[in-house]
């Protein structure tokens, strides 16, 4: 009997979605990739394989996570398992360059950004961008190395003291830095849409007041032991009702287009009424207060599309 392979390198994020699996009585298995062996001579077994792998992975410990996870990705996609957010799913996870050429490709405006591989190359792309400019890691996660630089001698400090760090997380997983332009909102909220069979299910208002400034991924910027803020108590998050925005489709359509089954996209719209999107999230963490509050489920949803598709898996065996 075909099951829900659920493969992720965090077990903290998968509370909700046991429960969900156990309301719907999904038969389901986590597969933790952290380190082990793959077998290639042997088939996989059959089944829904779910990727939730995340690219902060090796904050936790698990430095190669995310490569053990395209491996087995390869595996199963060679053998013709049901993946939901397959092998590019994992690349945009990995890659805010990926995910801004994506997003490129089918006509969301993101903000303006410079790649740099070389701390010392990181003023030519400020002297491009201007200021003020964000500068962030191009594999991100909890607001790794995000900074806002307000000017030259700010930029000054800030590669001072990238390099004297002694923090490995202080530099880029990939080596390569982002310069990109701040986008600043009339209004200290952004806004991340959700999608599960790459179809928008809700979308969430984020209070930014209390340190989302630069962007969402600030607050994940937390000391260690600080509460995940994608569970935080409070207004913070709020689901908001009847949502519409003519971007919505576009996202549906990129999403699909790049095998990503479960995600986010998150956006920020300026004083002139432009709106940019700056993250694709393919591991998506929903804040359990808000959806009490909305009466909706993702994780629920979540576990009713990957249990639709099981009778796919079934045939395919």
């Amino acid at each position: 009997m075909p099951k829900i392979h659920v493969i992720h390198e965090n077990d903290a994020w998968l509370a909700p979605f046991r429960d969900a699996f156990a309301a719907l009585r999904a038969p389901y298995e986590e597969w933790f990739l952290d380190r082990g062996l793959l077998d290639l001579t042997q088939p996989p077994p059959e089944g829904v394989f779910w990727n939730r792998m995340s690219a902060s992975s090796h904050t936790r410990g698990h430095v190669y996570a995310p490569e053990y996870a395209g491996a087995v990705i390869e595996w199963l996609e060679r053998h013709g398992r049901v993946v939901v957010n397959g092998r590019r799913a994992l690349q945009l996870e990995l890659s805010k360059v990926a995910q801004y050429e994506a997003l490129a490709a089918f006509g969301i405006p993101t903000p303006p950004t410079v790649a740099v591989v070389g701390e010392q190359h990181i003023r030519e792309a400020a002297a491009r961008i201007g200021f003020p400019l964000i500068l962030k890691h191009n594999r991100a996660g909890k607001g790794l190395g995000v900074q806002l630089v307000q000017s030259a001698a700010a930029l000054e400090e800030a590669v001072a003291r990238i390099a004297a760090s002694e923090d490995p997380h202080a530099f880029p997983r990939d080596g390569i830095w982002l310069a990109q332009r701040y986008i600043a909102a009339p209004q200290p909220f952004i806004t991340r849409a959700e999608f599960v069979g790459s179809k928008f299910v809700y979308a969430v208002r984020v209070d930014t007041s209390e340190g989302f400034e630069l962007c969402p991924a600030d607050a994940c910027a937390l000391p260690e032991g600080a509460a995940c803020p994608a569970v935080a108590p409070g207004d913070k998050f709020r689901i908001l009702d009847g949502f519409t925005h003519p971007l919505i489709p576009r996202m549906e359509a990129v999403l699909a287009a790049n095998g990503v089954g479960v995600g986010a996209i998150e956006f920020i719209t300026d004083a002139a009424g432009e709106t940019f999107a700056y993250d694709v999230n393919t591991n998506t963490n929903y804040n359990p207060e808000a959806e009490r509050r909305a009466g909706v489920s993702a994780p629920l949803a979540v576990a009713r599309h990957l249990a639709a598709l099981l009778p796919r898996a079934a045939q395919a065996a």
